[in-house]
């Protein structure tokens, strides 16, 4: 198969590849998104929102740090958290990853995320190799029906996907920068 690199250097998911290519392909293509909608831009950028929305772009990168690890760790392969997430007080705020960005540098933000992002392709390769995409998960989130790895990997596409729509917005508001 061609791999096709568009302006940005995201590689485009390739046409008629197999299930596991095709979903893998897809989310690491909205990762990329993320990774250019929120390049270049300043620590006081990170945090800047579009009103009346409160969500910032510094705030997005941390929430989907977390949510990799939420899927990926913790549901696919029973991993703990680790830091900052299990030191956090959720109770006292259930948006922390969002509000909390506020405080963080954007390479903190963007380190927190790629390593995050790393550990999640790392583990989902494993899981396939393992058991395919119909392999369950390590925790069942949901007591009689069963996780299995297809249904997370369509779960992070719809996750990125939507947010990515959102970077799209703040992201121009910020610099004009515009683009898919």
């Amino acid at each position: 198969m061609v791999k096709r690199v568009d302006d940005q250097g995201r590689i485009e998911p390739p046409v008629g590849a197999g299930e596991w290519e095709t979903l893998s392909s897809f989310l690491d293509y909205f990762r990329d998104t993320l990774e250019w909608k929120t390049d270049g831009l300043t620590d006081d950028q990170l945090r800047q929102n579009l009103e009346p929305s409160s969500m910032t772009l510094g705030g997005m990168l941390k929430h989907m740090a977390l949510v990799e690890k939420e899927w990926f760790g913790q549901f696919l392969s029973g991993e703990p958290y680790g830091e900052p997430w299990e030191s956090a007080d959720w109770g006292a705020d259930p948006d922390w990853d969002w509000n909390s960005a506020t405080q963080d540098s954007g390479g903190d933000l963007r380190r927190l995320w790629k390593e995050s992002v790393v550990q999640s392709q790392r583990l989902a390769l494993a899981a396939y190799e393992n058991g395919g995409l119909d392999g369950e998960a390590t925790k069942q989130p949901m007591e009689g029906e069963v996780l299995r790895l297809r249904w997370i990997m369509v779960h992070m596409i719809e996750e990125y996907a939507r947010h990515c729509g959102h970077a799209d917005l703040i992201r121009e508001s910020i610099d004009g920068q515009t683009g898919d």
